[in-house]
């Protein structure tokens, strides 16, 4: 199978690859040090997994990233990887389409099993957390309230969100998706309109308070 690794850390990176290649039937095709480089990394090459961390600032969060692999590369499984052990994370991570919350704390043994469970169609989460079922995460997932209006912007718009919160410029942006500026200006204009926000500040807000970016 083909994995994808994406850490901020340079070193977690190395230490999962040096892990991972040293079986025969995986193959890590690429790394990242943010959720956006993995996505491009998408584009590029034929995946089966990505091993995504959760918090990578200051780029695009693991969170965001897999929402949007769920809604671009559906066949495309997500396994989070976090020193979080709070329950809260994981439900966040089954609702954004994670099939996995593996803590970095765990052996590498834990991690090797849940690509194997994950690749054969399974959710798997981390031991850590007992015998709470995959059902019951699942279950809880659909009593969490959505945001009506993120469920407005389209996918392109959900794109354009979090680099315009993070800073990058019109041209940055365009670079990054592969668009024109004038599409990412007419993007932005669609953002700012369906969520109601007048000012960045607003869209910064709600960036930070819905995971959306890492600062």
């Amino acid at each position: 199978m083909n994995i994808i690794i994406a850490d901020d850390h340079a070193v977690v990176r190395s230490g999962l690859r040096l892990l991972l290649e040293g079986h025969e039937n995986i193959t890590v095709v690429g790394d990242a040090a943010d959720g956006t480089e993995a996505f491009m990394l998408l584009e590029k090459f034929p995946v089966d997994i990505v091993l995504m961390d959760l918090r990578m600032p200051p780029g695009e969060n693991g969170l965001q990233t897999t929402r949007r692999i769920k809604e671009h590369f559906p066949k495309v499984k997500t396994i989070i990887l976090s020193m979080h052990d709070e329950e809260e994370y994981v439900r966040k991570a089954l609702e954004y389409g994670a099939k996995g919350y593996i803590l970095k704390s765990s052996p590498d043994t834990v991690l090797l099993e849940a690509i194997e469970q994950i690749a054969a169609g399974k959710t798997t989460i981390d031991p850590f957390f007992g015998q709470y079922s995959k059902e019951n995460w699942c279950n809880e997932q659909k009593k969490i309230e959505k945001d009506n209006k993120y469920e407005r912007l389209s996918k392109r718009e959900r794109e354009v969100l979090p680099l315009v919160a993070l800073g990058y410029s019109n041209k940055e942006i365009a670079e990054r998706l592969f668009i024109s500026v004038k599409t990412v200006e007419v993007h932005k204009s669609h953002v700012m309109k369906k969520l109601e926000f007048e000012t960045f500040t607003e869209l910064l807000q709600y960036s930070m308070k819905h995971q959306l970016i890492d600062l």
